[in-house]
């Protein structure tokens, strides 16, 4: 009598998705159109959201319009000195983008989180990223204070590591807490966003054998980068507990 061989692997994934796929017909966010898997972007509106293409800043991603040759910084970054190394976003200022960060975090449409996270994960093909995946750095997603995370539920800056864990097979670490709560950046300086945000971040319990063991480096996580003062404190004080090196990858440049 023959028995009946197991589902292969992956194959109850497959079906699970072909059921939702039926109950719940999904949809691209930006142009509508019908979707299988549940995807949240088809193929087209995906590979014309604009990428970050050089020449841009080395500290800070920012993109500059016509032929620079080589490195450089900008004029916003030349005379700032950050505790990270550099900051590498995957894509440029878009109202498409930004619209689905915003439904991320403020919709609560935790669905995008996937889409977000592949996006980037195109970020590692900047060869400046090549020390964190040979050597296994954690993905450190930018805590939220305790307050904020009770209101929205979730952090949206941990699920897109979550996602982006899954392309480049980097461990997420809850390095960092935030230990008292900062007042709306939207419309500071950059002098006085650093100010608001100076001794806002701990490092974790969880963290700190992590640490002693493996210092060599971490990547710090955001959805978008735009003074840089959230990821600069940061990842000083993630190099104060003891890590070498800090990159910070984000989805996109504020």
């Amino acid at each position: 009598m023959n028995t009946p061989s197991a589902p292969e692997p992956g194959a109850w994934k497959r079906a699970t998705r072909r059921l939702l796929d039926l109950l719940y017909p999904s949809a691209c966010t930006v142009c509508g159109a019908g979707l299988r898997n549940g995807d949240s972007l088809c193929a087209t509106c995906r590979d014309d959201l604009p990428r970050l293409a050089e020449p841009f800043c080395e500290s800070c991603g920012e993109m500059f319009p016509g032929n620079i040759s080589g490195p450089f910084a900008c004029p916003n970054c030349s005379d700032l000195k950050f505790a990270f190394e550099f900051a590498r976003p995957a894509m440029p200022r878009d109202e498409r983008t930004l619209d689905l960060i915003h439904r991320l975090k403020y919709n609560r449409e935790i669905h995008l989180a996937p889409e977000l996270g592949n996006l980037a994960r195109e970020t590692f093909a900047d060869p400046r990223l090549e020390p964190a995946l040979s050597g296994g750095w954690p993905l450190v997603p930018v805590p939220l204070h305790r307050k904020r995370l009770r209101h929205r539920h979730f952090n949206q800056a941990e699920e897109i590591s979550r996602a982006l864990a899954t392309h480049t097979g980097l461990p997420v670490l809850a390095a960092l807490r935030r230990v008292r709560p900062t007042e709306t950046q939207t419309l500071l300086s950059r002098k006085q966003r650093m100010a608001n945000l100076r001794g806002a971040f701990a490092v974790t319990n969880r963290s700190r054998s992590w640490i002693e063991t493996s210092p060599a480096g971490a990547v710090l996580v955001d959805d978008v980068l735009t003074t840089g003062s959230t990821v600069h404190e940061c990842a000083r004080t993630l190099r104060r507990a003891g890590f070498r090196r800090i990159f910070v990858v984000t989805v996109m440049r504020g």
